[in-house]
């Protein structure tokens, strides 16, 4: 995850604490020093929508074999045990789990701090109001166009307006929320409009996530954009960034799931304003890149763990026989191992790449999706042979 906001603003915010501090460099099992990672739990695989590029491949219906909540229960003594900084509840839908209250409240409790990614169509304001007194940090609701454009992705007419007003309820609320949006070529041109809304809405954080090809995703590498576009899309989220930064708004605006963001910030901000270009680059640095499998991990439905969300082909245990602390410092699992000092696997452009340092080999779902191998490049990586130092 990239804080765009701090690289060009110097603006900070909670998440960057476990991002950019002397705390998060060359950790091999957590986020921070004397911390455990950042878990997704995909705590159902039940969802009331059918979003084209979903990870999980979920549908609106009962998944059996999903962790009771005694197991989840004891799932997260186990994560307070390793102190994990935070438990992201996510689907499927994770609002149409029964006991999601119960399990975040208990997550709350045992100190760690609970965080929902929802689509957002079920958020009353009942049910916010509700989340917020359970200490709820952070809700994020993923829309993906403006209008028909997220209606048609998110496989259901009206999506975007409950979505939406998912959003006005936890404003109106005083809960902490942000917009999610994936990338991708049917609606990288509403990125203009995102930032619009985020303006008109006074939303706090927006995130805009590069397409991983995982889930019914695996089947969207044709519809992701291209490297010109992808630098097209950074450019613009760098200006409008920018532009709400010197109009006083204060908004949070973060990429994820492609490190190559980082180095194109810092390559352009080289040209532009040096000086800041070298603060950029000693963050960059401290964080390290991607950090799938170190500062972020994730439990399936069925408590299975895995890389991270978009990784479940890879399983390392599975949380109802040994707690997650436990599986997530075997290194038994040569997948595993290797994510955890990944730069001698690596192949292709990324081992050559002279940034290695500050993106670690970006995202290992998608190489593996394109070409299968889990070590080769990234084939999302937009940067030129140029600016990565190879020699044709």
């Amino acid at each position: 995850m990239i804080s765009v906001t701090r690289l060009l603003c110097d603006t900070g915010y909670f998440g960057d604490t476990l991002r950019y501090s002397t705390g998060s460099k060359g950790q091999v099992h957590g986020a921070i020093e004397g911390h455990g990672p950042v878990v997704v739990w995909n705590s159902t695989r039940t969802c009331n929508l059918r979003c084209i590029h979903c990870y999980s491949s979920s549908e609106s219906r009962k998944y059996d074999g999903e962790l009771t909540t005694a197991e989840a229960r004891r799932f997260i003594d186990g994560l307070a045990e390793f102190k994990v900084p935070v438990l992201l509840f996510s689907g499927g839908e994770p609002l149409l789990r029964d006991d999601l209250f119960e399990l975040a409240a208990y997550a709350g409790e045992r100190g760690i701090r609970p965080t929902i990614s929802t689509n957002g169509t079920l958020l009353d304001l009942d049910t916010v109001k509700a989340l917020k007194k359970l200490g709820i940090g952070y809700i994020g609701i993923s829309l993906d166009g403006i209008g028909e454009n997220n209606d048609r992705f998110r496989g259901c007419s009206g999506a975007f307006q409950a979505a939406l007003k998912g959003i006005r309820n936890c404003m109106a609320a005083g809960q902490g929320v942000g917009l999610r949006f994936t990338i991708n070529r049917h609606n990288y041109k509403d990125l203009n409009a995102i930032f619009d809304l985020v303006e008109a809405e006074n939303i706090p954080r927006v995130c805009f996530y590069h397409l991983v090809y995982a889930g019914r995703g695996s089947k969207m590498v044709e519809e992701d954009i291209t490297r010109e576009e992808a630098r097209a899309a950074m450019d613009l989220i760098m200006e409008r960034t920018l532009n709400f930064h010197r109009r006083g708004l204060q908004k949070e605006v973060l990429t994820v799931d492609n490190h190559a963001d980082g180095v194109y910030i810092y390559l352009k901000l080289k040209k532009t304003d040096p000086q800041r270009a070298d603060k950029v680059l000693e963050l960059l640095r401290l964080n390290g890149g991607n950090r799938t499998g170190i500062a972020i991990g994730a439990v399936d439905w069925y408590g299975n763990v895995h890389p991270d969300q978009f990784t479940q082909n890879h399983t390392f245990g599975n949380v109802r026989e040994r707690k997650f602390g436990e599986i997530w410092t075997d290194l038994s699992h040569p997948v595993l191992a290797g994510l955890k000092n990944r730069k001698p696997l690596l192949k292709g452009r990324c081992a050559a790449c002279r940034w290695l340092d500050i993106c670690n080999g970006n995202f290992r779902a998608r190489a593996e999706a394109v070409t299968g191998d889990f070590w080769e490049s990234d084939p999302a990586c937009y940067l030129t042979d140029e600016e990565i130092g190879l020699n044709l």
